[in-house]
């Protein structure tokens, strides 16, 4: 990373540290195709007081087009970004194709868990590397300032990790920790995240969502996902709204990139 990049990364948050207890609401699955839903999400959570969201943003989304390339869609992510908001390089393709000789495990957790949707579960280092600089210089081109990488579904190869480093990425997040690339620090912090494919995992997902959030009231960093198709199920979307509205009145709303920001001013002192 040049020390350009560094200065323009780490002073963002200075205004961030209102209090010592933050929030990261992070929406996936940006792309064009979602942009329509995504904006709804975000009249919502700003009506219950969250005014800074990481934007995890699909590069190509199923290969349906190259993000970049659409110009209202892009449009609407630097008017994002330069009100405070996030733009994440998310994947690229937000697709793994099916690999013959894959174990019941692997199974397991690229179809039954992700649907197919987990990119770089298994990718190697080189591919890894260049999907992901491919990413960044697509977005930089548009005028985008992304520093930090999110794998689909958090399931991120060791390989994959150590390209997202060197492809200069900031920070990477999985499901239940935030990694600092420059130091290699983890910080656990777990997400409340939702599976609504079905009746009975949304039943779940209900009854285990209200329980963790209480179980990490007194930690640092909560941390609430949310995917699109929550916005489509009525009783999900009420507890997010619920949840999202308590953890940001207890809490300063920040994105994971100033979030990692005050961690490594904290430590400079």
């Amino acid at each position: 990373m040049t020390s350009v990049a560094a200065t323009q990364f780490l002073p963002v948050v200075a205004a961030a540290s209102a209090t010592k207890d933050f929030l990261v609401v992070s929406i996936h699955d940006v792309a064009p195709a979602t942009q329509s839903v995504v904006t709804d999400i975000f009249s919502e959570l700003a009506r219950s007081g969250i005014n800074h969201c990481s934007l995890l943003v699909v590069p190509n989304y199923h290969h349906r087009g190259a993000s970049a390339q659409d110009r209202e869609f892009i449009s609407w992510l630097r008017q994002l970004e330069a009100a405070g908001h996030e733009i994440v390089i998310h994947g690229y393709f937000h697709q793994r194709p099916k690999a013959d000789g894959e174990s019941f495990a692997d199974k397991f957790v690229t179809q039954f868990y992700t649907q197919g949707e987990g990119e770089f579960y298994d990718l190697d280092y080189n591919e890894a590397f260049r999907r992901i600089r491919t990413a960044r210089d697509e977005f930089q081109a548009a005028g985008l300032k992304p520093c930090g990488f999110v794998a689909p579904a958090w399931l991120l190869s060791k390989e994959g990790q150590r390209a997202a480093r060197d492809a200069e990425m900031e920070y990477t997040a999985h499901l239940r920790d935030i990694v600092d690339l420059r130091s290699g620090e983890i910080f656990p912090a777990r997400s409340l995240v939702y599976s609504v494919r079905n009746g009975w995992r949304r039943t779940v997902s209900l009854a285990w969502n209200a329980g963790l959030s209480r179980a990490l009231t007194n930690k640092p960093l909560m941390r609430l996902s949310i995917h699109p198709p929550d916005y489509s199920h009525p009783a999900i979307w009420r507890q997010i709204v619920d949840l999202a509205s308590a953890m940001g009145r207890a809490r300063t709303p920040t994105t994971y990139q100033d979030w990692v920001a005050d961690q490594r001013l904290r430590r400079a002192r």
